[in-house]
């Protein structure tokens, strides 16, 4: 008979091969607890093969999901719960499981040829060497019960082991007392033009609860109840689809047309793959043939007075370089999304990196400043791109927005916000009042050095496009020299002007001056934040605040920072916002890195701020 103990919050990592269904298991309970009221935060991990070397290290793919009764931030630093499919998936993430956290190991994935090929020494089974005897350790031949459940389907072997996830998943949802009912209904529509499917997962999905009342060795049921959270309607959101619903939002709210134009690459692709689903919205999608052509297609669709937004990571956004100088000389709205990933060239196109600041502030021939926001999280992704459109249009720029691979890929709970909340966007058109014999001048600008936008068609409106420098005001080919330098500062003074359109920089937690400012920016947030919650409630003298406007700075970040004696940025990169604090502000702040396409733990975290702290 087994008991029941509440818990707070718990972490489960589920591991296996790539073709194991991995990340639908720990989609589908993240679902199912996201239902249930339950605050989440996910990290799927998988390797940049299609089809990793099965049973190697290298073909581990991993899903780890934090969820809890109280507030959640981080995926969690380290799991309570491991489920592994194979010997390779338990090797490579044991030493991330607690003390006394519980193992459950598919059996048969521990034979002979997968303990070699996880590079186990000869004659060593960490099932059977007592080596884990410091864990809870349940192990359960997977493969055999689900096969044994599904005998008689008609199915093939191969067919009935690709249900060995739903028998997985419904053993977990015992242990965790959720109900079967959403990912049965998942079940269904998935796989509706194959009943026998339907039939087969939906049976391991319920022997796999089953099991778990029925286990010789009792185990132990846990109660997580559900959060306490905002009243309102929410759901659960992956990063990359919060971007695409933003996207929508503005257009809508803007009464734009929608393009998006784009080239696949991981881990954006799935923002085109979000986008497809909303023609019903006027939404247009182009899957173009190179990043060129599709920057160059948005850039076409914004001269024809529609949003254009195209989308990459690093190498792409490389590739668009010069074509985002083109948007600025034109001065049209466009936001170039870049989802970014471990680099440089292809680099780690599956693991998450924060190494490209410094190309989005900088990187384009001539002096072409772009204004650049970034989301903290994934929920966070709706409200940056969604501003990003807004500060395009009502500004006439180029916007780059900066997500990631870890945030992009993560989850947690979105509360739907309502139209009428959202900030307006107003696109200011030009219209043909010349008196006659007067010239359009296509770039007049307000006080805010913004010109209206032109859209070609309209009689009297013409005007001469390119990327060649242009005399002020009239748009004519010029090589002049002092109108040459009179643009490179008219540009920059326009980026510079949005930074009063822009919300002044909040503390995020702590005191608003003190000793120590841990800053951050983009997906560092949840880590920073535990962290630094953590450290306050001990007595340290620690405040944080995370950047979202990154060009321009809000105006108020040069006296937050001075009221604090010393500066920590961690960066998921080599050290980038560390170099334009320093050289707008003179601080010397202080730098935390980490390159691994891992995401900081607050473990970490913490310790660097104590020790901080205590010099």
């Amino acid at each position: 008979m087994s008991t029941t103990e509440e818990k707070k919050a718990v972490v489960i990592l589920f591991a296996g091969d790539s073709g194991d269904g991995i990340q639908l298991t720990g989609t589908q309970f993240t679902n199912t607890a996201a239902l249930f009221g339950n605050d989440i935060s996910t990290f799927p991990n998988f390797p940049a093969e299609i089809r990793a070397p099965q049973g190697t290290l290298a073909g581990v793919s991993g899903f780890q999901l934090h969820f809890g009764s109280v507030e959640i931030f981080t995926p969690g630093d380290s799991s309570d719960v491991l489920v592994v499919m194979n010997a390779a998936a338990l090797k490579a993430n044991l030493g991330n499981l607690k003390s006394g956290g519980i193992i459950i190991a598919n059996t048969e994935g521990f034979d002979l040829k997968n303990l070699g090929l996880a590079k186990y020494p000869e004659g060593k089974n960490p099932l059977l060497d007592g080596s884990l005897d410091k864990y809870k350790v349940y192990q359960i031949d997977i493969t055999k019960l689900t096969r044994t459940c599904l005998a008689g389907s008609g199915l093939g072997t191969k067919e009935m082991d690709r249900s060995r996830n739903m028998f997985v998943l419904g053993l977990i949802y015992w242990v965790y007392n959720r109900t079967l009912d959403s990912s049965v209904e998942f079940i269904k529509e998935q796989f509706k033009k194959r009943p026998e499917l339907v039939e087969a997962n939906i049976k391991a999905l319920k022997a796999g609860f089953s099991y778990g009342d029925t286990i010789e060795a009792p185990m132990m049921r846990y109660e997580v109840k559900a959060a306490s959270q905002e009243k309102g309607s929410y759901r659960n959101i992956m990063g990359n689809q919060a971007t695409a619903i933003g996207l929508v939002a503005a257009a809508k709210k803007s009464g734009l047309g929608l393009f998006y134009a784009t080239y696949p690459i991981t881990p954006a692709s799935d923002i085109l793959h979000e986008l497809s689903k909303h023609k019903n919205f006027g939404v247009k999608t182009f899957q173009a043939e190179d990043e060129i052509a599709a920057i160059t297609a948005a850039i076409g669709a914004s001269f024809g007075g529609n949003l254009g937004v195209t989308a990459s990571s690093g190498p792409g956004i490389a590739l668009k370089g010069e074509a985002i100088g083109l948007a600025l000389m034109l001065e049209l709205p466009l936001v170039i999304i870049n989802v970014q990933r471990g680099g440089p060239s292809t680099g780690l196109p599956t693991k998450t990196e924060q190494a490209d600041l410094l190309q989005a502030l900088y990187g384009r021939n001539g002096e072409a400043p772009v204004a650049v926001v970034a989301a903290i999280d994934p929920k966070d992704c709706f409200n940056m791109v969604y501003e990003a459109c807004r500060l395009a249009v009502e500004h006439m720029t180029p916007v780059i927005f900066l997500s990631d691979g870890y945030i992009a890929n993560g989850a947690e709970p979105w509360k739907f916000p309502e139209a009428s909340a959202l900030k307006s966007i107003t696109a200011k058109f030009s219209v043909n009042n010349l008196k006659a014999g007067e010239k359009f001048k296509p770039y007049l600008r307000d006080k805010n050095m913004v010109r209206e936008w032109a859209i070609p068609g309209t009689k009297g409106l013409e005007h001469r496009v390119g990327g060649i420098e242009k005399e002020n005001e009239t748009g004519n080919i010029s090589y002049d020299p002092e109108n040459h330098e009179l643009m490179v500062k008219i540009r920059q003074a326009k980026i510079d002007m949005i930074a009063n359109d822009i919300p002044l920089q909040k503390i995020d937690s702590g005191k608003e001056k003190g000793k120590l400012l841990v800053l951050g920016w983009g997906s560092t947030y949840g880590s920073i934040k535990t962290a630094v919650k953590e450290a306050i409630a001990e007595g340290v003298d620690v405040s944080h605040a995370q950047l979202q406007y990154l060009n321009p700075f809000p105006k108020n970040l040069g006296d937050i920072i001075k009221g604090f004696e010393k500066v920590l940025i961690p960066e998921m990169n080599n050290g980038q916002l560390i170099k334009v604090i320093r050289d707008k502000y003179l601080v010397d702040a202080i730098g935390f890195n980490k390159i691994k396409g891992m995401p900081f733990t607050t473990v970490e975290l913490k310790e660097k701020i104590i020790s901080i702290w205590k010099k």
